[in-house]
């Protein structure tokens, strides 16, 4: 029942075992989508802890806290946004200018901002990279808790990852509506990655892509990715003869909007555990929208 509140959150006691989605649908005021929102924006904490595992089990004696927003705001940074939580994985959303890992001494990255965040919440893990994303390209990333979820991802990605798409700002007017890059990447001594139609001793790469909006100086690309190599995006666009806008590596000097213009806005995955379907979709940029209003 519920006793009284402090700060903002309401405070309950379980009196009767159950599964936690169950038991708030039973006992906390509220739609249902605004309870298993609150529960996936780690607003729910038992004994202290966050949870957000769904059929987490409750037993008499228990204390809950439910936000009252639909977010627990412990993590905060102006790079990175968790869009998702549970004991096996953190989604997020990155920003441009971080690293999704550390690179030399004390540089800024998101693996260091998750480890901080779970020692304040005594969550007894580190952030383990699934896989990256380059300084300047933001959007959707995964990172395990713990190195067999890691590993479950590394050794079946394909199998697991089934829809991961990026957007991009490319320069000039695209002339086809969709297609696909395919041929071999290889970085040089200076580690530049090349192209090659023919086997080059690099790694096959393969990008479908669609147009979804024109201008006479610009496009709106999305890429769909069959493999993922590094720098695999930028080097096919180049390839089209359209480069993303702010590349500086395969550009062509084109920067609207001061920033690498790339962005991965679909993730979706099997759960390693779990196995139950995970949807993310990632907000285009408002700097992309501008330059085709």
């Amino acid at each position: 029942m519920q006793d009284k509140k402090r700060g903002e959150y309401d405070h309950y006691e379980v009196q009767n075992e159950a599964p936690l989605l169950d038991w708030l649908l039973a006992n906390v005021k509220g739609s249902k989508n605004k309870i298993k929102d609150t529960l996936k924006g780690r607003g729910i904490k038992v004994n202290g802890k966050i949870v957000t595992q769904f059929d987490f089990p409750l037993e008499k004696g228990m204390k809950v806290s439910v936000s009252k927003s639909k977010r627990n705001d412990l993590f905060k940074s102006r790079y990175v946004k968790i869009v998702y939580e549970d004991q096996y994985l953190v989604v997020v959303e990155k920003n441009v200018g971080i690293l999704s890992m550390a690179a030399g001494h004390s540089s800024l990255n998101v693996k260091s901002l998750l480890d901080d965040y779970f020692v304040k919440t005594r969550q007894k893990c580190h952030a383990h990279v699934v896989h990256r994303l380059d300084r300047d390209t933001s959007g959707l990333m995964i990172y395990a808790k713990d190195m067999e979820t890691e590993k479950a991802f590394e050794h079946d990605w394909h199998y697991i990852v089934y829809d991961r798409r990026y957007l991009a700002v490319v320069s000039g007017e695209m002339e086809n509506d969709e297609g696909t890059v395919a041929n071999w990447l290889k970085d040089n001594k200076a580690y530049v990655t090349y192209s090659s139609p023919v086997d080059n001793g690099g790694k096959f790469a393969v990008t479908h892509y669609h147009t979804l909006q024109r201008s006479v100086d610009y496009s709106l690309v999305e890429y769909r990715l069959d493999t993922g190599r590094k720098n695999q995006i930028r080097v096919h666009s180049a390839d089209l003869g359209h480069p993303v806008c702010g590349d500086p590596k395969y550009g062509n000097g084109d920067d609207p909007v001061h920033r690498l213009c790339l962005h991965a806005y679909v993730l979706c995955f099997y759960h390693p555990v779990t196995h139950e379907p995970m949807e993310f979709v990632s907000p285009i940029p408002a700097p992309f929208k501008h330059l085709f209003k």
